[in-house]
């Protein structure tokens, strides 16, 4: 038994959906709705009613298939444009800071280390000595009593 609706659709010379059904887009826009990515990909539906023989839809495919590495070349040529604008622009604002080797410095102590005891715990440690400078802005302290550090620290986490 076909309703009314479906009458007044079918008159109006709108199909229906595998279900029998209208759907609220076709009904409006005499059309059905396509997604995004069926543009991009076409889907088995797309191409059903493109109405493609197979030799013409194989070698859309076989397009596709080649724009891909074209796709991927220029997302990575904006990737490394990309990060090169944000190093510069961070490296714009770094100062450099030396340290000689003998020199005192004071160790900053972050949230997260074993070493802070809580929200009113000192922010530095120290004195430290100086007893290695390494590339890269990177260096090794000792204590006081001239016991070495073993893992080296960021200039920018001494003062």
């Amino acid at each position: 038994m076909v309703s009314s609706l479906a009458k007044k659709i079918l008159g109006a010379g709108y199909s229906l959906d595998e279900n029998g059904r209208a759907t609220p887009y076709l009904l409006v826009y005499g059309t059905e709705a396509v997604i995004p990515a069926e543009v991009e990909i076409p889907s088995l539906r797309i191409i059903q009613e493109a109405e493609l023989d197979n030799a013409e839809w194989v070698w859309t495919q076989y397009e596709q298939l080649a724009l891909i590495d074209e796709k991927r070349m220029v997302v990575i040529c904006h990737r490394q444009l990309y990060q090169q604008r944000m190093a510069h622009a961070f490296n714009k604002r770094v100062r450099a800071r030396l340290f000689q080797i003998g020199q005192m410095v004071l160790k900053r102590v972050f949230p997260h280390q074993d070493e802070s005891k809580g929200k009113f715990s000192p922010n530095w440690k120290g004195p430290f000595i100086v007893y290695k400078v390494l590339s890269g802005g990177a260096v090794l302290l000792a204590e006081m009593d001239g016991q070495e550090w073993p893992k080296p620290i960021n200039s920018d986490a001494i003062k």
